[in-house]
C-alpha cells in the first residue's frame, strides 16, 4: 500500500530521485535520523532527536519516521519518536495513516503505543478504508476492542462497501468478528458487489469463521453473483468444512450453481468424503444429473462463442474423471446407477480414463466391464488415455487396459488407431506406450 522503489532498477531509481521536490530530499540531521530508525538502532535514534532532528521530518519519498520506525517492527523506536513529538496522524503520499500501517504489519504493541499517543481511529485511507478494517484482518483482535472502545465504527464501510467485520471474516480473526458483532457490525450487509461477510467468511477457509457467522444470524439464503449460494461458494473454495455447516442447516441440494452441477456433483470432483458422505445423508440424490451450463466465454482466442455443452452427468461420472475412487465407492452403496451412459456415449469406464488413476481405472472396469466400449467419436479408454498426455499414473494407467485387453487396433470416428496416437504424440508417451504394449502389438 505505501510506495517503496527499493526493487526498482538503480537508474530509475536515481532519476525518480532526481526529480523529487527539493523539500523531500533529508537534511543532514535528518539523514542521521533516517539511517539510526533504518538500521533499528534505537540508541541512535534518540541521538538524532537530542541533536535536534525533527520526529516529524519528511524522508525519501515523503516517508516520516514514524512510517519508517513501524515497518522495522520494533515498538521501542515507535514509542522513542511519539515521546519525540511524532505525529501519529500524519498520512503519506498514499493517505496510509501510521495506524493504518500498524495495523497492516500486524504488530500489537505497536498498535498500543500509536493508540496511546491518540492517533484518530477515525480517520481513513485512500479507498476509504478505515484502520479499524485493516486491523480487524491483520492485527490482533485486542487492537480491534479497544479501536471500538474508542470509537471506531464498527460498520465503517470502504469505498468497495466493505467493513470492518468482513475483513476480519476474510482472515478468519475469529476474536475480531465477537467483538466487531458485539458492538453492533451488520451481520448480513450486502456489498455494491453483492457479497456479505458470510462470503468473506467462507472465503477464509477457517471454517469456524462461517460458524461465527452463522450462529449470528447469517443469512443461508443469500445469493451472491451469478446467483451463487454460500454452500456452492464454499465448495468452489474447497472449503469442506463451512460446506458441511451450510448443508447441516439447510442449504438447497437439487439447486444448480453456475457450471450446472448440484452440491453432490461439485463434492464428488472435489473428493471430500465427510461431505459426500453428509449430502447423501440428508437425500442428495446420487443420481441426479447435472444442468446446462451458465458460464459464457467471451475472449477473443474462441470469438465469444460459449463452451462446448456437456451432457447431463451424474455424480458418479464426475468423481471418475476426477478420479474420486474413493467417493465412487460412497456413490455406488448409495444406488448409483454403475451401467448409466451420457448421450456423448460416455459411461463410468471412459470417464475414469480422464481421472489419471489407474485406482480409479480399475475401479470403473469393475463396475461396468468392457475395456473397448467407444464414446459417439469412436474413442476408447486407451484413445482417451493417450490423449490425456504425460502423468505420473499414465503408465500404471495403460498397464490396467492391457490387463484387461484393450485393442490398440479400434479407429475411432476420426480414423485413427491408438497406435497411431501413440505414434504421432508426444515422445514420453509413445515411449510409455510402447514400453507396457510392446507384448500386445
Amino acid at each position: 500500500m505505501r510506495n517503496n522503489l527499493a526493487p526498482l532498477g538503480s537508474a530509475l531509481a536515481m532519476a525518480l530521485a532526481a526529480a523529487a521536490p527539493a523539500q523531500a530530499r533529508p537534511t543532514g540531521d535528518t539523514q542521521a535520523l533516517a539511517r539510526a530508525i533504518g538500521a533499528d538502532d534505537a540508541a541512535g535514534t534518540a541521538a538524532a532527536l537530542a541533536a535536534g532532528s525533527s520526529a516529524n521530518a519528511a524522508l525519501a519519498y515523503g516517508e516520516s519516521p514514524l512510517a519508517r520506525a513501524i515497518e522495522t517492527q520494533d515498538p521501542a523506536l515507535v514509542t522513542t519518536l511519539l515521546r519525540h513529538g511524532a505525529k501519529p496522524d500524519t498520512a503519506d503520499t498514499e493517505g496510509l495513516t501510521p495506524l493504518g500501517l500498524a495495523c497492516e504489519r500486524g504488530n500489537g504493541a505497536i498498535v498500543d503505543a500509536l493508540l496511546d499517543a491518540r492517533a484518530d481511529v477515525g480517520k481513513s485511507g485512500r479507498g476509504g478504508t478505515s484502520p479499524l478494517a485493516i486491523c480487524a484482518r491483520f492485527a490482533p483482535a485486542g487492537t480491534v476492542t479497544r479501536m471500538l472502545a474508542m470509537g471506531a465504527k464498527p460498520d465503517s464501510a470502504d469505498a468497495r462497501g466493505q467493513t470492518p467485520l468482513m475483513w476480519a471474516a476474510s482472515s478468519g480473526n475469529l476474536e475480531a468478528m465477537a467483538a466487531l458483532l458485539k458492538a453492533g457490525a451488520q451481520v448480513n450487509r450486502v456489498t455494491p458487489g453483492q457479497f456479505t461477510p458470510l462470503a468473506f467468511a467462507i472465503k477464509s477457509g477457517v471454517p469456524e469463521a462461517t460458524k461465527l457467522l452463522l450462529d449470528a444470524g447469517a443469512d443461508i439464503s443469500w445469493r451472491g453473483p451469478e446467483n451463487t449460494s454460500p454452500a456452492q461458494l464454499a465448495i468452489y473454495q474447497k472449503n469442506w468444512g463451512a460446506a458441511a455447516l451450510l448443508v447441516e442447516r439447510g442449504a438447497d441440494l437439487a439447486a444448480h450453481d453456475r457450471n450446472g452441477n448440484q452440491l453432490l456433483h461439485a463434492a464428488a470432483a472435489g473428493g471430500d468424503k465427510a461431505l459426500v458422505a453428509l449430502l447423501l445423508a440428508k437425500g442428495a440424490d446420487p443420481n441426479g444429473l447435472t444442468g446446462p451450463s451458465r458460464i459464457k466465454w467471451v475472449t477473443e482466442a474462441n470469438f465469444g462463442m460459449p463452451p462446448p455443452p456437456v451432457p447431463p452427468t451424474p455424480p458418479l461420472l464426475i468423481a471418475a474423471q476426477s478420479g474420486q475412487t474413493e467417493v465412487m465407492k460412497q456413490l455406488v452403496a448409495a444406488g448409483a446407477n454403475t451401467a448409466f451412459v451420457a448421450e456423448n456415449g460416455t459411461n463410468v469406464v471412459l470417464a475414469a480414463a480422464h481421472g489419471q488413476s489407474a485406482a480409479t481405472l480399475a475401479y470403473a472396469l469393475s463396475l461396468a466391464p468392457g475395456v473397448n466400449v467407444a464414446d459417439g467419436n469412436g474413442m476408447t479408454p486407451l484413445h482417451l488415455v493417450l490423449n490425456g498426455g504425460w502423468h505420473p499414473e499414465l503408465e500404471a494407467m495403460l498397464r490396467v487396459l492391457a490387463d484387461h485387453g484393450a485393442r490398440t487396433d479400434l479407429p475411432n470416428t476420426y480414423g485413427k488407431t491408438a497406435v497411431q496416437a501413440a505414434e504421432s504424440g508426444l515422445t514420453t508417451v509413445r515411449d510409455v506406450y510402447n514400453h507396457v504394449f510392446a507384448a500386445n502389438p
